[in-house]
């Protein structure tokens, strides 16, 4: 019961403050987002046993262009194709014995590829025609927290095949449908009564959203599991680090950033 009620109080107050950033400004936005990457970027740096200031001054060079020039996928497009080759080559090495490298060189690639570039497009996402629009990432997150929540309570019940077993003993086949289902939803019903995108977009959106977050959380795990640490950090009681947090959106964005900003 002391557990329940600390997660919740941790939960409330890390909502209420990602929610009011999202809604009070564009610059509120970006400054906790640039924030929130710098402790991500810290705790990751605990996980691989590598300490840089490389990561922390690209973030912040990151974060200066986007307060200065809100740029478009025009200036954007050739860092987006290194993100997303990135965020695949992530994925291809979840198959493989090792994610990173002894190589300081390699572990510093790691870093900047994991978490400093999709922050990037994270900051980019909300930026319309450089107009700010706040429900968007409400949205999103909308979409992330169904696609968890429905995935815990389908796998639990009736998840009887592993998703990826190796990586994440507890995810299960049934539970990544049951999220993704219930994401296509909430896809549907946000493009009903938005006028923000048509419904046939949120539902990809919320495809995008549901399987690239289940991506990202299997790649976190893997290098969690390879440092054989549990949570990320301790940063938010009874929940572990904001990367455990967080790992689902930062690695999804790039990809909705490309389905938004250029196929729409």
């Amino acid at each position: 019961m002391e557990n329940f009620i600390t997660r919740s109080i941790s939960a409330i107050v890390y909502a209420g403050i990602f929610l009011f950033a999202i809604l009070f400004s564009a610059e509120t936005y970006i400054g906790l987002i640039t924030l929130f990457a710098g402790i991500c970027i810290w705790e990751f740096s605990k996980i691989i046993n590598y300490k840089s200031y490389i990561p922390y001054l690209l973030l912040g060079l990151c974060s200066a262009f986007v307060f200065v020039e809100r740029p478009t996928i025009s200036k954007t497009w050739i860092i987006l194709l290194v993100t997303l080759f990135s965020a695949v080559k992530l994925l291809i090495d979840l198959f493989s014995e090792k994610l990173t490298s002894k190589s300081k060189l390699t572990t510093l690639i790691v870093q900047i590829e994991y978490l400093v570039l999709p922050f990037f497009f994270l900051t980019l996402l909300p930026f319309l025609n450089k107009e700010y629009h706040p429900n968007l990432i409400i949205y999103i997150i909308l979409i992330i927290w169904t696609n968890d929540s429905f995935a815990y309570i389908v796998g639990k019940n009736f998840g009887k095949r592993k998703l990826f077993e190796r990586i994440s003993p507890k995810k299960t086949i049934e539970g990544f449908i049951g999220g993704l289902i219930f994401s296509i939803i909430i896809g549907f019903i946000i493009g009903k009564y938005s006028a923000l995108f048509t419904i046939g977009d949120w539902i990809i959106i919320a495809t995008i959203v549901s399987v690239f977050g289940t991506m990202g959380d299997l790649v976190e795990s893997k290098f969690k599991r390879q440092a054989n640490v549990k949570d990320s950090g301790t940063i938010m009681p009874g929940h572990g680090g904001l990367l455990d947090r967080l790992d689902s959106l930062f690695f999804l964005a790039p990809f909705v950033y490309l389905y938004v900003h250029y196929f729409m």
